[in-house]
């Protein structure tokens, strides 16, 4: 995710479907600070959102890892968001497993998900990639439920 996707970034994060769950659509100027934002987490964790195309090559919309702060303890939560037209085809469930991956790989062994929750699709894509329900609190002034996982850590291969 760079500045030069902002066009793509803005029809997704200022779609009202999308963003059905967060307080409002993001302006041109709020998807400009989130690729910022992405930009600053590759930086500092190696890994932040990345944007999403099928396998045509279109955008269909981001998904990845990013550390948030739940009840004042940091947890590395998957995030993912798809444009209306490719939601409901398992897109989201493919890159979120794939993302799960990553995390195994870099020693992660807890796993979040923070959804409000009345968002039943994005619960379904948690609960498809193994999460369970861990507790509801409040989350940036709103109610949600933290679903997450354990997960084992991937042990290095020791060739002969």
């Amino acid at each position: 995710m760079r500045p030069t996707d902002l066009d793509e970034m803005h029809r997704l994060l200022g779609d009202p479907v999308v963003m059905a769950y967060y307080p409002e659509p993001r302006t041109r100027k709020g998807a400009l600070r989130w690729i910022e934002w992405n930009e600053a987490n590759y930086a500092r964790d190696g890994f932040g959102l990345w944007l999403l195309h099928d396998g045509h090559g279109a955008f269909v919309g981001d998904c990845g890892l990013t550390w948030q702060v739940v009840d004042g303890e940091e947890h590395l939560e998957i995030g993912y968001h798809l444009l209306p037209e490719h939601q409901g085809r398992g897109l989201a469930t493919e890159a979120a497993l794939a993302c799960r991956e990553l995390a195994r790989e870099r020693g992660i062994t807890h796993l979040i998900a923070i959804i409000r929750p009345d968002n039943l699709p994005s619960r379904r894509v948690a609960t498809a990639m193994g999460m369970t329900p861990e507790r509801r609190t409040v989350h940036s002034g709103v109610a949600v439920d933290v679903l997450g996982m354990t997960l084992d850590v991937v042990s290095p291969r020791m060739d002969p």
